[in-house]
């Protein structure tokens, strides 16, 4: 059997490594003929090398350089949407029209174009020039970067084409792209496609690179080599926990998306007004996609009463009535299946499910699960294991102090929800909720599952620990997504032709917005 060739320098060469694996085809649980390599770290070094190469060529060269690659890719992807959609859905299971033709691809293309016009406008550097000090300063490439994609998504956060991707290609790096070895053929695809789009806009043949898999200790060498500026991860919590230990040993920036229950609240009001409109959306967002998504409703808090049995009771015949979908693999089976064994081992109850299987190939039941507010809140910890797939747990609180108690016991989460009465007579409540769920989200909702994620610059796909390693940065949304693989650069005192084009006193054209002595202005100085 063929193994597949890693893309190294602008060249496919043959892996030197001994090892290989298999994609599996979700749905029927069987191994894929096409065979990919297990690069050593002397092949990622080489790509190390050359990426630190390719970023000391690109070093200065105007965001137009940039945009045009990705506008490029964007349009060689779209090129290629049928295979790339077969591709995907024989990998992943996930629905080829509905899903990935339709939804996924499209987004995935449109955030290379938004990427592309925020390297091209400029705006995103915050140029900022202090006349009176002659300080001037403005955010640039950091260098190298590489990006681990996750199983879920396979283009929209795919290693080498997702929101990690363009947001560095946009800052000026070149990337690394480190495949998840649920997809690779889909992931070959782009990196043919990122190749020939180097190639034709006259970037740097290390521009964009690609190893499928590599061992964790070698994943830690290549986040910690001296030669790196940043690292994106989006994944399992103890991987990219792994990785950042490694890569704060030596200071190099990690930006992690690791786990998160995204709460839902349901206040008094918003139950007794639409109790079945709530089951019924509560249902169709835990579900979707097998409910596979980063932003999946894992915990919903009731208060306790005859509407939340009403609404148990709803949920509990939707859940039981629902196909049940196919997982993306055996990994993600058996993490399911034990991150409910965990919530049943603190306390909870399965009322819905519980058992692996019920679908096509690697699947496991739609599952509910229900806990009181009171033993909760004495085991918070065990009880907000995630249970990654078409799984929930309810959480019945006596009152709204007990719902506020449960909010501040929270770790850090993507999302937080809150559902109430639509004439406001949760209104109250809801303040006194809602000051303490903010702290504990990157994204506040009101009456809005929390799946889907928009790619909009004032999107915020982030939050605390340990939904991410940082509260301060987004992984979707530019251009602030931008400024995590870049690093703040001060001229002081440069002689003016020495100073990069965004700095100087004429301004550079392009739309680009400057802060000159504390004002936003488009003038030249």
């Amino acid at each position: 059997m063929t193994t597949h060739p890693v893309l190294i320098n602008g060249e496919w060469t043959a892996s030197s490594g001994t090892e290989t694996f298999q994609a599996t085809n979700p749905t029927v649980a069987e191994a894929l003929p096409d065979q990919f390599p297990v690069s050593p770290w002397g092949e990622i070094e080489q790509a190390i090398h050359a990426a630190a190469e390719a970023a000391k060529q690109m070093r200065g060269w105007p965001g137009a350089r940039f945009a045009a690659f990705l506008e490029k890719y964007a349009d060689r992807i779209d090129a290629r949407a049928d295979e790339l959609a077969t591709t995907a859905h024989q990998e992943t299971a996930l629905p080829k029209d509905g899903r990935l033709a339709g939804i996924e691809l499209p987004r995935t293309s449109n955030q290379l174009r938004l990427a592309a016009a925020a390297a091209r406008e400029g705006t995103w550097a915050t140029a900022t020039i202090d006349t009176a000090t002659n300080i001037r300063a403005m955010y640039g490439p950091i260098g190298p970067v590489v990006v681990f994609g996750p199983n879920n998504f396979p283009f929209a956060f795919n290693g080498i084409s997702g929101g990690d991707f363009a947001a560095a290609i946009a800052a000026g790096n070149p990337v690394i792209a480190k495949g998840h070895s649920s997809h690779p053929n889909t992931t070959r695809i782009f990196a043919e496609e990122a190749l020939q789009a180097a190639l034709e806009t006259d970037m740097p043949p290390a521009l964009v690179q690609l190893i499928y898999r590599c061992d964790h200790a070698d994943g830690a060498k290549l986040v910690s080599h001296p030669m790196m500026g940043a690292t994106g991860y989006t994944g399992a919590r103890s991987a990219g926990l792994y990785l950042k230990e490694a890569a704060d040993k030596v200071g190099k920036p990690i930006y992690l998306e690791l786990s998160s229950i995204n709460p839902i609240f349901v206040l008094p009001g918003a139950l007794e007004e639409r109790c079945q409109d709530l089951a019924e959306e509560f249902a169709g967002s835990c579900l979707m996609g097998t409910g596979q998504f980063c932003t999946n409703p894992g915990v919903v808090v009731l208060p306790a009463g005859e509407a939340a049995e009403e609404f148990i009771a709803a949920v509990t015949e939707k859940f039981n009535s629902a196909p049940v979908g196919t997982l993306l693999g055996e990994g993600v089976q058996h993490s399911m299946a034990s991150g409910i064994f965990a919530l049943q081992s603190a306390g909870a109850h399965v009322i819905a499910g519980g058992e692996s299987g019920g679908g096509s190939g690697y699947s496991h039941q739609n599952t509910l699960l229900k806990v009181d507010g009171a033993k909760f809140l004495a085991d918070p910890e065990g009880l907000q294991t995630e249970a990654f797939g078409n799984c929930s747990l309810l959480v019945i609180a006596e009152d709204i102090d007990e719902m506020t108690a449960i909010a501040d016991s929270l770790e850090g989460n993507l999302t937080g929800a809150i559902y109430s009465d639509t004439g406001g007579c949760d209104d109250d409540v809801y303040d006194q909720l809602a000051a303490t769920v903010r702290p504990h989200v990157g994204r506040l909702l009101n009456d809005k599952m929390p799946t889907g994620v928009a790619v909009s610059s004032a999107m915020n796909h982030g939050g605390p620990f340990p939904a991410t390693g940082h509260p301060v940065f987004t992984a979707v949304g530019i251009p602030a997504s931008i400024h995590r693989f870049s690093m703040l650069q001060c001229y002081d005192n440069i002689r003016p032709h020495r100073l990069p084009p965004a700095l100087q006193d004429q301004h550079p054209g392009g739309g680009m917005w400057r802060l000159v002595d504390a004002t936003w202005t488009q003038a030249d100085v």
